[in-house]
């Protein structure tokens, strides 16, 4: 089944196989191609969103079992769907009660000698064979005098209990002294606040709850993903999207391995985060990535740079750091100091065991340097092949960055860059740090830009997006966006494109009304005044002042709930006045305060929603901008479940509220039965089911082999583009009747347009021949056209040539 469009579903209990199932006449009209499930291998129960994975033997109960994802598969058949799955290779749940992780409470009962201990990526030797469990609320001797360590039993065998926590208790060393029993076991207990000293056990990202499985190992590999390949061979998944590939040990042979254990034609995606220019590997046995580069290229092609003087003076003005990657250089280290020292202690580990002569301590100042003058998330280095010269570089990058910050740790940071290089390598504490480096850049990479500098740096946080840069405001221009789609094209003609996710910050949408109102230099200098003068008399701090009336221009005036809990993960997430281990709630209160000002009737209110009602128009453009260019660019488009129309969500888990399926069937039915759009929920919908259909319809204009060619405009305002089939298939679709070309045409930076008194005698080029915009019937012939010609009506066009 040919891929031409996704439907991600966010599953859990509450929304599992069967209410998929019940949409799929929905989606199968508004013309995806394939669902595209969150994880399907049993969860942690009640779980959310399926990343914690319990069990890879079985599909999970929660959602169906089994049973339930084969029916789907077959009534999706039926609807001329296909499936695709979520996959997390990468860990697994260590959670309460442990019991229900079969593999790791094996190794909790017999330790390194257990069937099942090769499994999980534990620094054995550092915890002296035992295994450190970090999850006591106070110290071992403070909980065994609260006699909150009690002996019992489960199943017959004799366990040790901690409120819902279980651990099971070696052959021979029952007895009836729990603190003696406790101390002759694989694990060791201690209080979560010991976690930098006491954790031994690689981790995703800083979540204890997370333990990493080591997926390179042929058994493991085959042990976790049996039940996904023998549903894939079966037909009833047809592709795969791995999470955070970057965790891994081998993440290109990771793909090699599964590319050869899948049937033919399975699709695979990866959730890759993409710096600036880099590109994903060619040599990946994969069809792309999950559409974050192509989010970032949206975004540059979108926002209107003219205004870049007056944000600058607006966050300059609220107190923010003018240098943003002076913020992120902060961010990073500060997460590494705070967040990640089991990380860092263990790659000190291997560095001592590697250069002994060293002085511990310096080495361990070097790794931290390292790790701050990362600037992606992983450097690809294979120890057992010749290093290439772009992960070389990757390396001698962040060498000269470290060495720029400490010079005087010179020394130890060439002898640190040797070993991350492992060229011809044979220690085997030079591989592991080699191998660990890497897997600890895309944590601090991660955690310090997408979870800290995002939640701190706000000159326009509709930039401040994974996979974003907001520095991309100072140099934004269609040409980004061209670049990037020639090489999708070239090299991932089945990638993703996305504009949401589960894991964005906020909602396409929210991201559209912001880049609207940020082109109105005057509605941005009025917000940000009201607000920093708020501040003052509220005693919040004046950037925090700045990200709410942003969040509140963007996402509108919801409920206090939604509000509040956003905001309250916004500052615990930014890490300066509060946070979500002894927080300051004080301040977080009077954050709340100042943000329950702006939802009431009275100025500042006003000030947001006076911004938002003179940019309508403008915002109107580039919510159907984006969706159009997101759904013809090169690649595969992802509807990110309940956004093909708008909608206006932040952070998880406000992104995976409830969809109200039914609302959306029935619009669609109406727009379908020759009804007008009567709001731009409508004119969304319509934009997205036209061109998903023509997707469907047409899969070779834009497949493999299509071409891509930007449209001539003597307008920076008109942005276009012809999607066209190859060639040799030309012919054949006209003889069909099909249509052989598609140009999409999109207004950018509306509000400066409609400044300077509008398209005025602003023309754009089609290739000659006669077009149909799919989105409102008209025709027109081809050649050199006035834009308002082209766009009378709606900012944006879907044209086709036949």
């Amino acid at each position: 089944m040919t891929v031409t469009g996704t439907y991600r579903l966010q599953l859990h209990e509450g929304f599992g196989f069967a209410d998929a199932q019940a949409q799929l006449p929905y989606l199968a009209s508004l013309g995806v191609s394939h669902l595209y499930l969150s994880p399907v291998l049993q969860a942690v129960p009640g779980s959310m969103h399926g990343y914690d994975v319990l069990d890879h033997s079985r599909v999970s109960a929660d959602l169906g079992g089994e049973e339930g994802l084969r029916a789907l598969a077959d009534a999706a058949r039926e609807h001329d769907l296909g499936l695709v799955v979520d996959v997390v290779p990468n860990h697994m749940a260590l959670v309460a009660p442990e019991s229900a992780n079969a593999p790791l409470w094996a190794v909790l009962r017999e330790g390194r000698d257990a069937p099942t201990a090769h499994w999980f990526d534990i620094d054995w030797k550092a915890g002296g064979g035992r295994l450190g469990l970090p999850v006591l609320g106070s110290s071992l001797a403070e909980t065994l005098e609260a006699g909150e360590l009690v002996l019992d039993e489960l199943d017959g065998q004799p366990v040790i209990r901690y409120f819902e926590h279980v651990f099971p208790v070696a052959l021979g060393t029952e007895g009836d002294d729990v603190a003696e029993v406790l101390a002759s076991q694989h694990y060791q207990l201690a209080s979560w606040r010991d976690t930098d000293t006491m954790l031994n056990y690689r981790r995703f990202f800083e979540v204890d709850q997370l333990i990493a499985v080591r997926v390179e190992l042929p058994d493991v590999f085959e042990a976790t993903h049996r039940v996904l390949l023998r549903l894939n061979h079966d037909g009833v998944i047809d592709g795969f999207r791995i999470d955070h590939p970057d965790g891994l040990a081998d993440p290109e042979g990771y793909l090699t391995q599964l590319r050869e254990a899948t049937r033919p034609g399975t699709l695979i995606w990866v959730e890759k985060i993409l710096e600036g220019p880099e590109r994903l590997p060619t040599s990946w046995a994969c069809d792309g990535t999950t559409g974050y580069d192509a989010m970032q290229a949206i975004q540059a092609a979108l926002v209107d740079p003219a205004t870049a003087p007056v944000l600058d003076r607006a966050w300059a003005e609220a107190g923010g750091q003018p240098d943003v990657e002076r913020s992120v250089e902060a961010s990073k280290r500060q997460v590494v100091d705070q967040s990640l020292g089991p990380e860092v202690e263990r790659l000190t580990r291997r560095a001592r065991e590697a250069l002994p002569e060293q002085d511990p301590e310096r080495l361990r100042e070097a790794i931290v340097e390292l790790l701050v003058a990362g600037e992606v998330y992983r450097a690809y280095i294979h120890p057992d092949q010749r290093l290439s010269p772009l992960a070389r570089k990757r390396i001698e990058d962040a060498f000269v960055g470290a060495v720029a910050s400490r010079l005087d740790l010179e020394p130890e940071l060439e002898l640190l860059m040797h070993l991350a290089t492992v060229e011809g390598e044979q220690d085997p504490a030079a591989v592991d740090f080699a191998i660990r480096l890497q897997q600890t850049w895309g944590p601090v990479m991660a955690k310090g830009i997408e979870d800290t500098t995002f939640y701190r740096w706000h000159r326009l946080v509709a930039l401040n997006e994974v996979g974003g840069d907001p520095a991309v405001l100072d140099s934004a221009s269609p040409k980004a966006l061209h670049d990037w789609a020639t090489a999708q094209q070239q090299d991932w003609p089945l990638g993703m494109t996305a504009l949401s996710t589960h894991d964005t910050k906020r909602s396409e949408d929210v991201r559209a009304r912001l880049l609207a109102v940020a082109g109105d230099g005057g509605s941005w200098e009025r917000c940000s005044r009201a607000f920093a003068a708020a501040a003052e008399d509220a005693g919040v701090d004046r950037p925090t002042a700045h990200l709410i009336w942003q969040t509140l221009v963007g996402v509108g005036f919801i409920p206090s709930e939604r509000l509040h809990d956003y905001l309250i993960k916004a500052v615990r997430e930014a890490k300066q006045h509060t946070a979500w281990v002894d927080g300051d709630e004080d301040y977080e209160a009077r954050v709340l305060a100042l943000a329950d000002r702006a939802t009431a009737p009275g100025d500042l209110h006003d000030v947001i929603a006076e911004a938002v009602a003179a940019n309508a128009g403008g915002i109107r453009a580039t919510v159907l901008a984006a969706k159009v260019l997101q759904l013809c660019l090169p690649g595969v488009p992802d509807t990110y479940q309940g956004c093909e129309v708008v909608d206006l969500s932040l952070v998880d888990p406000d992104n995976r509220r409830p969809v109200d399926y039914a609302v959306r069937a029935a619009r669609l039915a109406r727009l379908d039965d020759g009804s007008g759009a009567v709001d731009l929920d409508d004119e969304k919908l319509l934009t997205t089911a036209r061109a998903l259909r023509l997707r469907r319809r047409s899969p070779e204009i834009f497949g493999e082999g299509a071409s891509y060619d930007p449209l001539p405009s003597t307008s920076e305002h008109a942005l276009g583009f012809v999607r066209s089939a190859p060639q040799g298939r030309v012919a054949s679709a006209l003889g069909l009747g099909r249509p052989a070309r598609v140009a999409c045409v999109v207004t950018r930076a509306p509000h400066r347009l409609e400044h300077d008194g509008g398209w005025g005698e602003a023309t754009i080029t089609l290739p000659e021949g006669e077009w149909r915009d799919e989105l409102t019937g008209r025709v027109l012939s081809g050649g050199t056209l006035p834009v308002a010609d082209v766009l009378p009506d709606l900012p944006v066009a879907l044209l086709v040539s036949r």
